[in-house]
């Protein structure tokens, strides 16, 4: 059997290392030369000569920066003859540029996926995508996990009686609805209208949450002005308490401090999918690992296992 290799870029070096320390390998950091024009190169640190190339890397802020790496951290693999070379990409930004829903724009997420597979990716293994016809863009195999069970699992902690999962969204509402089954609760969901990238109206909740303790779940949070509107659709409805879940915490503008300073939000729970901000004190976040999930899925591809138990929906 080959040999594993895996290789971190600088989007997100702290996952890459956990994934890692599960996968008994080390990881194998990039090296990045900025020139003097704006340019950059990267060399891999490593043989890839007939090996099984992973390369970790999310597309998070500064995206296009991580993005040019991660293709030229491909070329790279491919020109040093690596057998098969995997991307890890946790987190995908650009899986929200998914639809041409106003005249002449992009479709950010079809472009990028053709780039990654131009520049040498054979597979990928990401998470969470935000919507699931993005899978479709790839034309080489996409492996998609989701942590609807790392965030079950911390949930069932609490006394779920009387409580209720809100999608902020319907666009959501299959994978709140799965979440919902997990933990053995009812299911309820915003109708949503989006105005523009900062500025979303819920007109209504679809669902029983008066007098009910209130999780909300989504893909992914970066300004939280979607969950800051759906708060005070809650309020108005008569809901008690408020956890907020999410996969992606991207936490733009103070999202952390703006949604945990809501008297009704008792804490704020994501993954490590992204680099964190910095949380001032009393925030209530609390952050789950998915580099167990990330480095079991990896091995299962390594000794060509199935990976769907993984990601199959429960």
């Amino acid at each position: 059997m080959r040999d594993i290799t895996v290789f971190s870029g600088g989007a997100h070096p702290r996952l890459a290392a956990d994934i890692c320390s599960h996968l008994g390998t080390r990881p194998h950091p990039a090296r990045v030369t900025r020139f003097a024009n704006d340019c950059l190169e990267v060399q891999l640190p490593a043989n890839c000569r007939e090996r099984d190339v992973f390369i970790i890397q999310p597309l998070v802020p500064p995206v296009q920066e991580n993005l040019v790496e991660l293709l030229l951290m491909l070329d790279a693999a491919r020109g040093a003859s690596a057998a098969r070379t995997t991307v890890v990409m946790p987190h995908y930004a650009y899986a929200r540029s998914d639809k041409k829903d106003a005249p002449r724009i992009s479709i950010g997420g079809r472009l990028v996926a053709d780039l990654l597979v131009t520049a040498g990716a054979d597979r990928v293994l990401t998470m969470a995508l935000h919507s699931p016809q993005v899978h479709g863009f790839f034309s080489v195999p996409v492996d998609h996990l989701h942590a609807l069970r790392e965030l079950a699992a911390y949930f069932r902690r609490y006394d779920l009686s009387g409580t209720v999962v809100v999608s902020p969204d319907l666009g959501y509402a299959k994978q709140a609805a799965a979440f919902a089954r997990l933990l053995g609760v009812g299911v309820a969901m915003g109708a949503k209208q989006r105005l523009s990238d900062d500025r979303v109206v819920i007109g209504s909740v679809i669902g029983d949450v008066a007098g009910r303790d209130v999780i909300v779940v989504d893909d992914e949070i970066a300004r939280g002005t979607t969950v800051l509107e759906l708060l005070d659709r809650l309020r108005e409805l008569g809901a008690g308490s408020v956890r907020v879940a999410c996969t992606h915490g991207l936490f733009a503008a103070g999202a952390v401090e703006r949604i945990g300073g809501r008297p009704e939000v008792e804490e704020i729970v994501c993954t490590d999918t992204v680099p964190l901000p910095e949380a001032g004190p009393g925030s209530g976040l609390h952050v789950l690992s998915v580099a167990p999930a990330f480095a079991e899925a990896m091995r299962r591809i390594h000794d060509g296992e199935s990976v769907s138990a993984l990601f199959d929906a429960p």
